[in-house]
């Protein structure tokens, strides 16, 4: 070989080896969930998953426990490039795409979680178009699961809760107008005021999943539960679309795999962990699980179709409410 094609093929080796070490990308993600839950120990091993399979070419920085801020203040961030992504969940999700939120509209699936999830594989398509068009790209739903109104008052029933003050998030036209088809009394507080409203009488109920309740602490104010979900509800892992763009094509590829495998195993934990905590709920926190009569459980189908009017056109378009009537008639049809 002579001296010159040597040289060559030596430069051309060594440009390619240097632009392979030059192609890295850190991801920031921010999720309020704390160190040690299931969530967050998913998102950690999920980053050691990928950094691993990429030869190190794709990192994630994981800022947990909310110490990037609240979910509208990661918004803000990515949108400024100081974060790459987050886990969203309720009305942080929901101005993002707000057909996402479809998922929770009030009493679609009880108890049901796989009817649940049919409904979400089916929409899933439609969901993640609408958050790419806003510059997203999804690479899962986490499940938060069932939620549960809770109270310091014991309702036996619908007409009870009427005389109650619920506490409602912040500016969620969902959780507002799903209290107001009830017609309950919504006293809108932030996630960390609740635990002292529910203490000082600012509020008499809220609404969680088990897990959550437990996790925020609620089941030392609460006394009763009311046996019967009203919400499904999920999360989403969401990154900034123009970051995804900046890493090659089997990078992508390699990034949805661990995501979608830790996620689906995140999410059978989760409900695990929901059983886990309603039974200590009831038996450990001797919390008193209420059954509302059959006609107030029956009566939440009205409910569903009150909020769906009330919502379409604001929160959710015209076609993902027909897609998700269609998914749910397809659910229950599947289920049988």
């Amino acid at each position: 070989m002579s001296g010159n094609v040597m040289r060559t093929s030596v430069l051309i080796w060594c440009v390619y080896f240097l632009s392979g070490l030059g192609y890295s990308r850190t991801f920031k993600v921010a999720a309020l969930v704390p160190e040690g839950t299931t969530w967050a120990n998913s998102l950690r091993k999920m980053a050691a998953d990928i950094k691993k399979e990429t030869n190190n070419r794709i990192r994630f920085k994981l800022y947990l426990g909310g110490v990037a801020g609240d979910e509208p203040d990661v918004q803000r961030k990515i949108k400024v490039g100081q974060l790459h992504g987050g886990v969203f969940t309720g009305k942080a999700l929901g101005d993002i795409y707000g057909d996402v939120r479809l998922m929770e509209v009030p009493f679609s699936f009880n108890q049901d979680r796989k009817k649940a999830l049919a409904v979400l594989s089916g929409m899933r398509n439609h969901f993640d178009q609408g958050l790419a068009n806003k510059g997203y790209v999804n690479l899962g739903f986490f499940e938060v699961g069932n939620v549960y109104i809770v109270a310091t008052k014991k309702a036996e029933n619908l007409g009870h809760l009427k005389g109650m003050k619920i506490w409602a998030w912040e500016g969620d036209e969902l959780g507002s107008s799903m209290l107001d088809s009830l017609q309950l009394v919504s006293v809108p507080l932030s996630l960390p005021d609740v635990l002292t409203s529910l203490s000082t009488g600012i509020v008499d109920a809220a609404y969680a999943s088990p897990l959550a309740i437990l996790a925020l602490q609620w089941q030392s104010k609460i006394k009763y539960l009311v046996d019967v979900p009203v919400v499904y509800a999920v999360g989403a892992f969401l990154l900034d679309q123009k970051s995804w763009n900046k890493i090659n094509p089997g990078d992508q590829k390699i990034l949805k795999k661990y995501a979608e495998k830790n996620i689906l195993r995140s999410n059978d934990q989760t409900f695990q962990e929901n059983e886990e905590s309603l039974k200590a709920l009831k038996s450990t926190h001797q919390v008193e699980f209420v059954t509302f009569p059959k006609k107030d459980i029956e009566a939440g189908v009205g409910v569903r179709s009150k909020v769906l009017n009330q919502l379409t056109g604001r929160l959710f378009s015209s076609d993902g409410v027909k897609l998700f009537q269609e998914q749910l008639a397809l659910a229950k049809k599947g289920i049988k």
